[in-house]
């Protein structure tokens, strides 16, 4: 079966190899089976009925309509993990420049470049922009998710004392996570021990604005806060205050934003946690196989809006079916095949919320009067068969 797939943007060469023969770039995305997308925003967007997947190449989902998609029966996939290191090493950089005021420093010279006695005069001036060691104190992730793991245990390496927060780690998270670390059962606790925060959740309705004035006044005088997940979890105002009154001694954040970006002591990075060559293939790749994967044997891994459900490669027909997590779905489904004396060799049914996928291998040929008689079963999203 040859399949089509549109890239909204700009998407690693090493990614779309991995997509292989069968598979052909188009520039009109209402003939797409699938479209990747990084950055660019689809809320407006009007989606034919052609299309099945979305592939972001990256974490975040926020530009993408998760539950239109949904209803439409479009599989939305993300690539966790995949540029984890990179956002990883941008926040062991951020640990550094909130110790020492290299970025006062650089800026101070700078501003001298034309003192013939430079050097001189360095020597007088740095100790404005004298800093601290991070070995020996203490950094507490909140978060434990694949960012938040690799830099709990790089920061282990580096000789902090380091405490983790996630009520909600993942089995194979906590394996992959430093026995040298200690767990904090509340955040209260990282608020109130920890000389350097750094956050990485994601952006929920829970989430959001979570470091505000309560945290920070929990704080303790001259705490380091680094923020490399999203922009909105941090209380602006309320972190401009820390800053201005010295409770903040610095805030090292990858989001700039109209209201932080000339506070004095703020660090502002312009989103370059992920912008690494290697980090953009590897969310290239993962985004191209997971698309892939779905395209030509139904499996679903990483998706944000239906639930992961594999069952291995195709060797039979194969009927998927995206479908409202309500009761006697699978009898009407079933119903439906033995009526037409199709034997269900193997089967799976998985739900996440709202929205449920079934997964049926057959030993027959499936004709269009059969697909359509699912479409008609109330609550079907979308009827795939693979042969």
């Amino acid at each position: 079966m040859e399949y089509k797939y549109n890239c909204l943007n700009p998407i690693a060469q090493v990614g779309l190899k991995e997509l292989g023969e069968g598979f052909t770039q188009t520039d009109n995305i209402n003939e797409a089976d699938a479209i990747l997308v990084r950055s660019a925003s689809m809320h407006e967007m009007e989606f034919s009925k052609n299309l099945k997947a979305i592939g972001r190449a990256g974490a975040g989902v926020n530009n993408i309509p998760l539950e239109k998609c949904a209803e439409e029966g479009i599989v939305v996939f993300n690539t966790p993990g995949a540029n984890a290191n990179g956002v990883k090493e941008l926040v062991l950089a951020g640990l550094f420049l909130g110790a020492r005021d290299v970025v006062g420093g650089i800026e101070w010279v700078k501003a001298n470049k034309d003192d013939e006695n430079i050097a001189k005069s360095a020597e007088k001036a740095k100790k404005a922009f004298a800093g601290s060691e991070i070995m020996g104190k203490k950094l507490g992730v909140i978060g434990l998710g694949a960012i938040g793991v690799l830099v709990a245990n790089a920061a282990v390496h580096l000789g902090m004392e380091v405490y983790g927060y996630d009520p909600y780690i993942s089995v194979a998270n906590a394996w992959h996570l430093s026995k040298h670390i200690k767990h904090a059962k509340i955040v209260e606790e990282i608020y109130k021990e920890c000389d350097y925060i750094t956050v990485h959740v994601p952006a929920l309705a829970d989430t959001k604005g979570m470091i505000g004035e309560d945290a920070i006044a929990m704080m303790k005088d001259g705490v380091v806060v680094l923020n490399f997940s999203r922009d909105v979890l941090v209380d602006s105002a309320a972190m401009i205050k820390g800053l201005q009154s010295g409770k903040v001694k610095r805030y090292v954040t990858d989001f700039a934003t109209p209201e932080i970006v000339d506070v004095k002591n703020a660090v502002v990075i312009p989103h370059l946690g992920a912008s690494t060559a290697e980090a953009e293939d590897n969310c290239a790749v993962m985004a191209a196989e997971e698309i892939r994967d779905f395209l030509e044997n139904g499996n679903i891994k990483n998706s944000v809006n239906y639930p992961n459900c594999d069952m291995g490669v195709r060797r039979k027909v194969r009927i998927t079916i995206l479908h409202k997590n309500i009761l006697n779905m699978i009898g009407q489904f079933t119903a439906i095949l033995t009526k037409e004396n199709i034997n269900i060799a193997d089967m799976i049914n998985k739900s996440r919320g709202e929205y449920a996928y079934t997964m049926l291998d057959v030993d027959s040929e499936v004709k269009d009067t059969v697909v359509e008689e699912l479409e008609k079963v109330e609550g079907v999203r979308k009827v795939r068969v693979i042969a």
